[in-house]
Order: structure tokens, then sequence, then C-alpha cells
């Protein structure tokens, strides 16, 4: 799998945020995060921080953002702090899973239970885009019929 960077994507991107833990790329209506190796990703020190700043940036709490999850390298994720997300009053309008391993497939099923948006899992970054392009649109719709 790829990083968003070596792919036709990255120069649609309007924003990137470099942190110690990963790599997220904002644009218009979704988000692509890149986490690196090795890491464990949990709540308290890396999910509560990149969280509010994107959304900060987005000036919204979620509920029109997509977010797509590259997993282009192996870490850890704590599943159940999806509560903490939504008890601190966030949403989202879909998440993405980007993976090619088993182990991803089960982990990506533990995180479902606890995601209370519409999730889909991808075999490609080009998938998972135009998942979330097309999820979009219809939020445009919406607010502009």
């Amino acid at each position: 799998m790829n990083s968003l960077k070596n792919s036709p994507y990255y120069c649609e991107a309007l924003h990137e945020l470099e942190y110690d833990f990963g790599t997220f790329f904002l644009f218009e209506n979704f988000i692509v995060g890149e986490v690196k190796s090795g890491m464990t990703l949990n709540w308290e020190d890396h999910s509560k921080k990149v969280t509010k700043d994107i959304l900060d940036l987005y000036d919204s709490n979620g509920e029109d953002i997509i977010y797509i999850s590259n997993r282009i390298n192996d870490y850890s994720i704590v599943p159940s702090d999806w509560i903490k997300f939504y008890r601190s009053n966030y949403k989202l309008k879909g998440y993405g899973v980007i993976n090619h391993t088993k182990n991803g497939h089960v982990i990506y099923l533990l995180e479902k239970l606890f995601i209370n948006s519409s999730s889909k899992r991808f075999n490609s970054l080009e998938q998972a885009i135009n998942w979330a392009k097309d999820m979009s649109k219809s939020i445009h719709l919406a607010y502009n019929p």
C-alpha cells in the first residue's frame, strides 16, 4: 500500500498536518490519516489532539467530515477509544479503512462495534477517496437542494 503522498490525490489536499505519530491530509470534506509504524494510537496521547486540531480547522464537530484511515503501516489502536471521541461531542459523516491484511480486517470489525457513522473497508486508496467524494456530494445536495 502506498502513502497518499505518492498518489495522484496528493495535489488535491488542502492542508497537511504532521505529528510525531502520523500525517493527516485534509481535503474539502474528508481527511486521510496515515499513522506511523509501531505506534499504539490512543485517545489521550494522540487522537484527542489531532481531532481538536482538525475540526478547529474545519470549524466543525465532524458531522459533515469523512475520515479515511490509510493503514500503510503496522500499528495498534484502542477501538473502545471511539467512545471517548463520541462522548466529547464529536461526530463523523463516514469512516473508511484501507488495509490488505486479515489482522487489519479483524481490527476494523472491532472498531465498527464502536463507530456511530457510516463505515466501510477498502482495498485501495482510490476506492476510499471515490467513496468519500460520493458521500461529500450527498452532503452538498442535502444543504443546497
